[in-house]
C-alpha cells in the first residue's frame, strides 16, 4: 500500500465520521435537547447560598483598613 492510498482511505474515514456527527447533530431526536441547552442562559438562576455581604455592610478591603503600613 503506497502513501497515496493510505491518505485516500484516511480522508474517506474522516469524511464519514464528519457526516456522522452532522447527521447526529441535526437529527430530530436531538432537537429537543439542543433547544433546551440553547435556552439555559435565559433560565432563572437561584441566589447563591453564601453571598459576600461586606460591600453592603460598609466593610472595606483596602490595605490601609487592614493595618498594612507598606503603601
Amino acid at each position: 500500500m503506497d502513501m497515496g492510498t493510505f491518505r485516500g482511505i484516511t480522508t474517506l474515514l474522516i469524511m464519514i465520521a464528519f457526516l456522522g456527527v452532522v447527521a447526529w447533530a441535526y437529527s430530530k431526536r436531538r432537537k429537543r435537547d439542543f433547544d433546551e441547552a440553547a435556552n439555559l442562559p435565559f433560565a432563572d438562576e437561584e441566589e447563591p447560598l453564601h453571598r459576600d455581604n461586606r460591600a453592603a455592610t460598609g466593610e472595606s478591603q483596602s490595605r490601609h483598613d487592614k493595618g498594612d503600613q507598606n503603601t
